[in-house]
């Protein structure tokens, strides 16, 4: 096969080179230049990128089907980052695409609606009237149907949604009311199904764990359970923090109504790794099938990483030549969001050090600050719930008797509440409702947060079988021994061992599912 020659001018411009299609083509990575980091990685919120670009590489697990339904409830769970905002956003898309009515509420809608938190039944009478009156009005405004005449004449209409909506819809058409072809077929969409979709995502904005809190959020969930009863034909999709969630669920037992509404979001090692491979493809020109990605063995699908990075990390100890995807994924949480902050910055370092791929030094140059940064976000994610984090994982820092020992940052369930206790020691914690937090409370909660993974050597020590909580959410059960050691999750480790060199790279793993 014959060579061309690009020149450096070439190169940093992110010429692509096609000659004969059927035979072969050059692919030369634009320069790492902020507006080509975006274009490759997306932002680190996909909701924050254009609606048709973010179309163009959005990774449909299994979590999107089970959102983008007709069925009456839904509520979407999981971490800070993870994609809850992108998934209703391409879910609200699909149906505006399809002519279908359509409602996004936002915390600033809803912000003035049950602020009395003394009886949970008038909570719940708030919410579900506050609901009605708001998804009602933003259906008119939406359709451009806030015409004075036509709202007087609904205004002491006090029926259900859907009969309210089907009420002043077949009204417009009679009155001929001057509207649009794309808000006429979306009216006589509606007269001919009566489904109305509801999102209400970012409730967690401003979060308190408090009890007020609490019980707020636990109210809007039963009175979207009692909306969507009362109105066949109503879809609500909300999303909450998985945190959040937890607090509420083991809080109020009323939302054992709703717990077969309710959807974890999560994602395997190999999902991960098929997303960012379609981001990189859809950037390439490429267009690739989720289910084709998915079925691919992983050293396949990191085949798409190749005009990238480089395909092996040739760093120190125990991630020493191993594949970059399996470096990759043991560094990030399994949430998307720390993926694409963890590839911006090592892009970055590349367009700095002039490197037409990201090298193992990119990467390791940013290993650091990256740590950093999880360990605030995590601590600006959870304050609300325990107001001293910061404190608690600043505390697990390995002691001088555990620095350069293969096991640092690695505990037995015993070595941990001994570790959590010597913390405590300093000054007691409390949770946000004033409670005083038990070493065994706090360890579950540090389990609960990402910050501790379960882990177990398997294959001879050879690979790591690893469990985060919204798989197993009981493994931590104090009383019982489930055979697994509790290690600080990679992403903090730099953070909590600052220039430690070698040591923290002896001391690391490769996931099993890697």
């Amino acid at each position: 096969m014959c060579k061309i020659k690009i020149s450096t001018f070439e190169k940093k411009c992110g010429i692509v080179l096609f000659i004969d299609m059927t035979i072969w083509e050059v692919f030369t990575v634009a320069k790492f230049t902020e507006e080509n980091i975006r274009k490759i990685f997306g932002p680190e919120a996909a909701e924050d990128e254009a609606i048709e670009r973010l179309k163009e590489y959005y990774f449909k697990s299994d979590v999107y089907d089970h959102i983008h339904n007709d069925l009456p409830l839904r509520i979407l769970v999981g971490h800070k980052g993870i994609g809850k905002s992108a998934t209703f956003k391409i879910s609200f898309e699909e149906n505006r695409m399809k002519k279908r009515v359509v409602v996004w509420i936002r915390p600033d809608d809803i912000m003035e609606l049950c602020n009395d938190s003394n009886n949970l039944l008038k909570m719940i009478r708030d919410w579900k009237a506050g609901l009605s009156e708001i998804i009602y009005k933003k259906v008119l405004e939406n359709l451009n149907l806030s015409k004075k005449e036509m709202v007087d004449e609904a205004a002491n209409f006090a029926g259900k949604i859907i009969n309210r909506c089907t009420d002043i819809f077949k009204r417009a058409i009679e009155q001929h009311i001057s509207l649009e072809p794309i808000e006429l077929g979306v009216i006589q969409n509606y007269l001919n199904k009566n489904r109305i979709y509801v999102y209400i995502d970012d409730l967690d904005r401003g979060w308190s764990g408090s009890s007020e809190g609490i019980k707020r959020i636990s109210a809007l969930l039963n009175a979207a359970r009692d909306l969507t009863n009362d109105n066949p034909g109503l879809c609500i999709r909300i999303s909450l923090r998985a945190d959040v969630y937890f607090l509420v669920r083991t809080s109020d037992e009323s939302t054992g109504k709703i717990e077969g509404s309710v959807l974890w979001y999560t994602w395997t090692q190999h999902e991960i790794l098929a997303m960012l491979a379609k981001r990189i493809a859809s950037y390439e020109g490429k267009n690739l099938s989720d289910k084709q990605l998915l079925r691919l063995p992983q050293f396949r699908v990191a085949q798409f990483y190749d005009n990238v990075f480089e395909d092996r990390f040739y760093g120190q100890g125990k991630w020493a030549d191993v594949p970059i995807h399996k470096v990759l994924a043991s560094m990030i949480r399994r949430r998307p969001r720390d993926l694409v902050k963890l590839c911006t910055l090592a892009a970055r370092s590349a367009y700095e050090n002039d490197h037409e791929k990201i090298s193992t030094d990119d990467w390791m140059d940013n290993f650091d600050y990256y740590s950093q940064e999880r360990l605030q976000d995590t601590v600006n994610e959870y304050r609300s719930e325990l107001p001293d984090i910061e404190r608690l994982l600043l505390g697990m820092k390995p002691s001088n008797r555990e620095k350069h020992t293969s096991e640092e940052f690695i505990y037995t369930s015993e070595e941990l509440i001994h570790k959590i206790r010597g913390i405590c020691e300093r000054g007691a914690f409390e949770f946000a409702q004033e409670r005083k937090a038990s070493p065994q409370e706090l360890a579950a909660f540090l389990y609960k947060i990402n910050f501790l993974v379960a882990r177990k050597k398997l294959d001879g020590g050879n690979v790591i079988d690893r469990k985060y909580f919204e798989e197993n959410k009981y493994l931590s059960n104090r009383f019982v021994e489930f055979g697994y050691k509790w290690e600080v999750h990679p992403a903090f480790r730099w953070a909590l061992y600052p220039g430690a060199g070698t040591d923290i790279y002896n001391s690391l793993g490769i996931d099993n599912e890697i």
